[in-house]
């Protein structure tokens, strides 16, 4: 069953230490937990989602949405299931019962250069929306013409300081659930007024016609198409924050966990429908790789540009509310790769600070030096966000399936084998993609 060196629990009553030890610290319920869950996936990826539109045309990229969300539900539910067969308490944790402790590191790593890409991403969004991007006005010009906030390193530094660092440096991820509900109110009120938007210019006939299918008429298309799912791969990964958001749930159950997910990943399809579809439909084959730079130019209806200033403000502070979730896993995991035996940072303020500061000076000087949000969604879709989502919990159902619990049933082996093999070939035809363009 592999290597089980390190902090694995093999004690038969271990689930119900783990159950004990939640109870004990935390009383984050059910609607919390869907919370910070729901916040975990619905970050940057959505901004992303209109652009795969245009790749895919509307029938098709409505279906792979749906089947993305199917897929990683699965995914999810087959990772509580062994996470709490195991008492991990953590995804590295889980992966090296499974897998032995070369793994886990390899998974601790994905999930630094997973979180650490998503975490960039959220700086350059910041960057191209308050100060402007190549082609677009940022909202501080439109407000109050040139001036130093035309400097897109200097606002990014000042949001940093002012919003992103007191909200990181909390060190239970339950602390976060009311940031994580105002962030998931701000996602909707950004998908209402795009799907108002577009429902209106579909009425007065403003809206051009969309394009259903893919198409397969150019090089460069065909290039587009085979990074499409790990970018939408990208939307939907949150399993490194599976863990931590159990161990704090009031009541830890599996059966518990797997509804917060399935309400998780309802709310997250159903916004996604509705911020590609209305996304694409506004703009078409205009729509850029960063769908909030659309919102700089009058979209054509009564008091469009003071809905443009709601949807791209609003949707900055979502991403701010987003950040210290996303980042708590990534400082959990590097303290874990680079302290595994200097205990949990709840029990180390000082190490927690220093870890906070130094994460976020790379994850600045990273965006800085990132050309787009679709540079950096191409190659962690295609190689971390994939083994985090599908290709881990498949190989850990696979390998822990009648060891010290019942079996996975023939169906169960069906799709975790289909959630495999899929995963490699989206890694594979994605990372290929990305080489070749």
């Amino acid at each position: 069953m592999g290597d089980k060196e390190g902090p694995i629990r093999d004690d038969p009553s271990v689930e119900h230490n783990m159950d004990d030890f939640s109870k004990e610290n935390s009383n984050s319920g059910v609607y919390g937990a869907v919370f910070n869950l729901t916040t975990t996936i619905i970050g940057a990826g959505i901004m992303a989602l209109p652009a795969t539109m245009k790749v895919l045309g509307l029938i098709a990229g409505i279906v792979l949405i749906f089947i993305m969300g199917i897929i990683t539900e699965v995914s999810v539910e087959m990772l509580v299931r062994f996470t709490v067969q195991c008492g991990a308490t953590s995804y590295g944790e889980v992966v090296q019962h499974a897998l032995g402790t070369p793994a886990r590191i390899i998974s601790e790593i994905f999930i630094v250069m997973n979180n650490a890409g998503i975490l960039v991403v959220y700086m350059i969004i910041v960057g191209d929306v308050m100060s402007g991007s190549e082609g677009h006005d940022g909202v501080l010009e439109q407000w109050f013409g040139n001036g130093f906030w035309d400097n897109r390193k200097l606002v990014m530094l000042i949001v940093l300081i002012i919003f992103l660092a007191p909200l990181c440096v909390l060190d239970r991820i339950e602390a976060l659930t009311v940031s994580s509900a105002a962030s998931v109110v701000l996602a909707i009120l950004f998908v209402t007024i795009a799907c108002a938007v577009a429902f209106i210019m579909l009425v007065e006939g403003k809206l051009a016609s969309p394009r259903l299918m893919p198409d397969f008429t150019s090089k460069q298309s065909i290039l587009d198409l085979l990074v499409i799912i790990p970018i939408m791969s990208n939307a939907y990964v949150c399993h490194f924050n599976i863990q931590p958001i159990y161990n704090e749930l009031e009541g830890p159950s599996p059966q518990k966990m797997n509804k917060i997910g399935r309400i998780t990943i309802v709310i997250c399809v159903t916004i996604y429908w509705l911020t590609a579809a209305s996304g694409y439909l506004l703009f078409g084959d205009n729509t850029e790789a960063d769908v909030l730079t659309n919102f700089d130019k009058p979209l054509g209806i009564r008091f469009s540009t003071s809905l443009n200033f709601i949807v791209r403000v609003g949707y900055i502070f979502h991403l701010i509310l987003v950040f210290p979730v996303i980042h708590f896993s990534l400082r959990q995991t590097i303290n874990e790769l680079a302290f595994s035996k200097g205990g949990p940072l709840t029990e180390n303020r000082t190490r927690c600070l220093a870890l906070t500061c130094g994460i976020l000076a790379i994850i600045y000087i990273a965006a800085t030096m990132i050309p787009s949000i679709w540079t950096a969604f191409k190659f962690t879709g295609a190689t971390t966000a994939v083994s985090l989502g599908f290709t881990f919990p498949a190989i850990i159902a696979l390998r822990l399936s009648g060891k010290d619990s019942p079996e996975l049933s023939s169906k169960e082996k069906l799709l975790a084998w289909v959630m495999l093999i899929l995963a490699i070939l989206v890694s594979v035809v994605g990372v290929g993609g990305n080489l070749y363009d």
